[in-house]
């Protein structure tokens, strides 16, 4: 291909729309263009990376034994309403009405329609197990679509689901999601983990998130420095080894702490530690308040309040709620003689007493509280997110913290959509049973930007060579000079025979320009060649991620090749995947 000819229009300048880096990169690197909030069009450049994705994706699916199916988009209302997801899935679920008044949605998600056609077709257990994907356009109508394709309202996903007769077929199928998962992600050439995740609206009994390391990850990530524990910060568990203390402390009294609303502007007036100061949440919880205490250094985890509490929906109380419960305004909750909520407490706050905690109370909080003796405590819970203080669950080892995005999601989900939906089989004594279903997610579109956020540099993107949407850019420095011009379309030609993927910079254009685009669209290898280079018999070579080299023009062919697999296997050792 010749850039010439090609749709690529980069641009010097960061649009202002753009927040994150790989929106930033995208846009400039004239490979998407906004059409309005959350929606955008894929560019040749960027589409070519989405398809060598894709094609990826497809081939370790078709591996793993999974046969290739497309389902429409447009969903009827009423299979959602079997499932009682057309009620809870929230508003980023677009309804509407056809002509004739009956419901329909833009899927989100495939497993009714999947579900649905499966139990049409479905008899006999003879018939199982059944794995099923398709790549396809999902639609989320996102409250506050931002970061490009990181969080859009349209986008490219691979969705996989596995019906089986019989929980050991089930985890069968689970298992070579996950190590087609593996493969999928160690070929894409970034760094990742695969982690323990909540399993969300989705539902299901487990699940694990695939996860691109990233600074600009929105997930936090705890993984242990000694074995394989990994998990999402929504799930990972808290190990409480302290004794429980029983002794009790002076009795409380009132202490003024006017315009105090943080601990650590409270711990410094009443000079105790913030381990010492407890924070009293007030959550709704299926719109009912209810009190969770946290200590003061650690952070209230709503996903493990929805699973105690087996929830549909928890969120922070709004001010008006809080101050109703509390009588008191924002930043002076207390336990003490809170009426009429319940109020869970973490397992961290049995180890300790003489607590500061708010008064219920303008300005005022309460020193030396006792909970047991002043508290009337519902139960005692693991509430809050794992720190790098706390100890692995499974081996004892030290805790990581770290940040990835999301970017796979595999569920065991049982009978979650099987059962309702009457999703049955015969099975080997003649009676019927639901399927045991499974399902898994890739986000195609959004493995491109993830790429992208973790490989990048001052210039621009650093695609790994599995994904970039050619394998080299050969730069004319002399595009006006015919001996040069020969002499590069030669090489085209060489490297065309060879069945190189090269984007031939044939533009009348600055060297400068040149390189500055070749760094920006983040091509792994580039080669030049001007009338200085000409003379010298070499064409010079730098891969995007690291060295320069000066390849003969004399044995071109046999020279590149080396060079190219040099790159190639020195790209495949630095970015070795961490995968837990």
């Amino acid at each position: 291909m010749r850039f010439s000819s090609m749709y690529i229009p980069t641009l010097k300048e960061t649009p202002a729309e753009a927040e994150v880096v790989s929106h930033k990169l995208l846009l400039r690197a004239g490979m998407i263009r906004k059409l309005t909030a959350g929606l955008y069009t894929y560019l040749p450049m960027g589409l070519r990376v989405l398809r060598k994705i894709a094609s990826i994706v497809r081939e370790e699916m078709d591996r793993a034994g999974f046969q290739e199916v497309l389902l429409p988009i447009v969903q009827p209302g009423d299979l959602w309403q079997e499932t009682g997801r057309w009620e809870h899935y929230g508003k980023e679920l677009l309804r509407f009405k056809d002509r004739n008044d009956r419901d329909y949605c833009l899927g989100p998600t495939h497993e009714e329609v999947m579900t649905d056609l499966v139990r049409g077709e479905v008899r006999s257990y003879r018939q199982l197990p059944l794995r099923l994907y398709q790549l396809h356009t999902k639609f989320r109508d996102e409250i506050r679509p931002r970061f490009g394709l990181m969080r859009g309202r349209e986008f490219i996903m691979k969705d996989a689901y596995s019906y089986d007769a019989d929980l050991k077929g089930a985890e069968t199928s689970y298992q070579l999601m996950y190590e087609a998962y593996q493969r999928i992600f160690t070929r894409l050439g970034v760094q990742f983990r695969a982690v323990e995740a909540d399993t969300g609206s989705i539902g299901g009994n487990f699940s694990h998130e695939f996860m691109v390391l990233a600074a600009a990850g929105e997930d936090t990530i705890a993984y242990c420095d000694h074995c394989s524990y990994a998990a999402n910060v929504e799930r990972a568990e808290v190990v409480h080894n302290a004794q429980i203390v029983h002794e009790t402390c002076p009795a409380y009294v009132e202490c003024p702490t006017p315009n105090m609303h943080t601990v650590h502007d409270i711990a410094k007036l009443l000079n105790v530690s913030e381990t010492q100061v407890i924070k009293t949440m007030l959550l709704l919880v299926d719109a009912k308040p209810i009190a969770v205490l946290v200590r003061g250094d650690h952070e209230v985890n709503l996903v493990k309040v929805q699973h105690l509490l087996h929830a549909n929906s928890v969120e922070l109380a709004p001010a008006e709620v809080v101050e109703k419960v509390t009588q008191a305004p924002l930043g002076f909750a207390g336990p003490v003689h809170l009426q009429n909520v319940p109020i869970y407490a973490d397992y961290a706050l049995q180890g300790s007493t003489d607590y500061v905690t708010g008064a219920n109370a303008k300005d005022l909080h309460l020193q030396h509280v006792d909970l047991e003796r002043d508290v009337n405590i519902t139960a005692y819970a693991d509430v809050r997110n794992i720190t790098s203080e706390d100890p692995c669950p499974r081996c004892g080892g030290k805790m990581m913290l770290t940040r990835g995005i999301e970017v796979g999601h595999i569920f065991m989900l049982g009978e979650k959509y099987s059962s309702p939906m009457q999703a049955t089989f015969l099975n080997e004594a003649g009676t019927s049973s639901n399927m045991l279903m499974g399902c898994y997610g890739i986000g195609i579109s959004r493995v491109m930007a993830a790429c992208i956020e973790q490989l990048h540099d001052d210039q621009g993107i650093i695609f790994p060579p599995s994904i970039a949407p050619f394998t080299c850019v050969l730069l004319n420095l002399d595009a006006s000079n015919p001996t040069v011009t020969e002499q590069v379309e030669q090489i085209y030609k060489i490297l065309q025979d060879l069945g190189v993927e090269v984007l031939l910079d044939d533009r009348d254009e600055r060297p400068g320009v040149k390189f500055k685009d070749a760094d920006l669209l983040g091509i792994p290898l580039q080669l030049a060649l001007g009338k200085k280079s000409l003379a010298k018999g070499i064409v010079e070579c730098k891969a995007r991620h690291g060295s320069k080299v000066e390849l003969p023009l004399a044995d071109f062919a046999t020279a590149f090749q080396d060079y190219q697999k040099q790159v190639i296997d020195n790209w495949t050792a630095s970015i070795k995947p961490a995968v837990g």
